[in-house]
């Protein structure tokens, strides 16, 4: 059993944006076994047309995925919260093997337990090519960015 993962719900502005950020640091590390650990056991998402159930399942995608989208940066938005539910958008930059850049643009939901751990993820992605200079996202958000809003486009 993973440890409790605070914050904890009830959410509140402060606590909501702390998960958000937490989310982004972890998930800007590309290591699966790190982030699965703030999903309880039994954890279900939806990722674009991917359902799964449980941390297993979830290593095995977050491999595969960071397998295909290289050089993966993320940036995460606090949307709303209410109760145990936190809703944000996102975006991400990647390439692929034959060097072609994406930026995906998303939104998620994500239930929690009370112990601070995320029991249900559904995320909505879409994927737009972009060029090498186009790209905005490089690496994990410095300290001076946290807090900032995303563009729009």
């Amino acid at each position: 059993m993973a440890p409790a993962r605070p914050p904890f719900p009830p959410f509140d502005e402060p606590s909501a944006l702390q998960k958000v950020q937490a989310a982004e640091d972890a998930w800007n590390t590309r290591d699966p076994e790190r982030v699965a650990l703030a999903y309880t056991e039994d954890s279900v998402w939806r990722n674009r047309d991917t359902f799964l159930t449980g941390r297993d399942e979830i290593i095995a995608f977050l491999h595969q995925k960071w397998t295909r989208e290289l050089d993966y940066a993320l940036r995460k938005e606090l949307w709303s919260y209410h109760g145990n539910r936190i809703a944000v958008r996102f975006q991400y930059e990647s390439h692929d093997a034959a060097g072609q850049w994406w930026r995906s643009y998303g939104n998620e939901l994500w239930e929690f337990d009370d112990e601070g751990l995320m029991r249900r993820r559904e995320a909505g992605i879409h994927d737009v090519a972009i060029t090498g200079d186009e790209r905005r996202i490089f690496g994990p958000r410095p300290e001076e960015e946290k807090g900032r809003p995303l563009p729009f486009r």
